[in-house]
């Protein structure tokens, strides 16, 4: 069971930033319950498995966050067996890049269900359980796209526009009932599988800070969840110290 500090929920704990935030708030003593698709359940239960052996506590769970059943009952489930939700990061990306002749409306729905629906449900479903004990943090991961377009992306910052949308939205609504909204605006690459995958020199541009590193950008996610009620952010942007803005 989750101990004083209650529970961290990440939806879309990948290789990269979500591994980066998971090991962030188990760091701060929170319980981390970490979520990506069923299929890829064996490589969230490794990194389960890592915060354990740092003394963490963290658990595992395959769930599809498009799909408004199991995003009800994966909360009901954490509140009944792990503990109350402090903190809830959605982090799912849906970063695909497809011209605009070329974008099928299967493509551009289903970027919009990955990265903007199933946000809408993870705020949801974590208002209903914050909202009554008046206390709780909900962050979105941003992008890029979540401020502008560009070519090969429509479908992509369509849905980022949405969840920054959304997200401001319940910000407005549930900051008065106590719950921090927060939106984070990772503009720029960040290190992982995805990134690894599309450049050979990535160690060289991590070496000169180049690229941004996952454990780094968590902290911007711990901050705002320290942050008082005095002087909360909504919107924070995290880059590197060369990327172009």
């Amino acid at each position: 069971m989750a101990d004083r500090n209650g529970v961290c929920l990440i939806v879309g704990a990948g290789d990269g930033l979500g591994a980066g935030i998971a090991r962030a708030f188990a760091a701060e003593g929170l319980t981390l319950c970490l979520t990506r698709r069923a299929r890829n359940l064996e490589q969230l239960e490794s990194l389960a498995r890592s915060i354990r052996e740092r003394g963490g506590e963290a658990y595992a769970y395959g769930v599809d966050a498009r799909e408004e059943p199991e995003m009800i009952s994966l909360i009901d489930t954490i509140e009944r067996d792990v503990g109350p939700l402090e903190v809830v990061v959605f982090n799912i990306g849906a970063n695909v890049r497809f011209g605009i002749r070329e974008t099928t409306a299967r493509v551009f729905h289903k970027v919009w269900e990955m990265a903007c629906f199933s946000g809408f449900l993870t705020g949801r479903e974590a208002a209903r359980v914050m909202v009554p004990r008046g206390r709780g943090t909900i962050l979105f991961t941003g992008a890029t796209a979540s401020l502008r377009g560009r070519d090969g992306f429509s479908a992509f910052a369509a849905a980022k526009h949405g969840l920054r949308a959304v997200a401001q939205s319940m910000s407005r609504e549930l900051g008065p009932l106590g719950i921090h909204v927060g939106h984070v605006v990772v503009d720029g690459p960040i290190d992982g599988a995805f990134i690894r995958g599309l450049r050979d020199n990535v160690d060289d541009l991590l070496a000169r800070d180049e690229v941004l590193k996952p454990d780094d950008v968590a902290q911007a996610f711990v901050a705002l969840h320290r942050q008082r009620p005095s002087a909360w952010t909504h919107e924070l942007d995290v880059r590197p110290w060369r990327e172009p803005w």
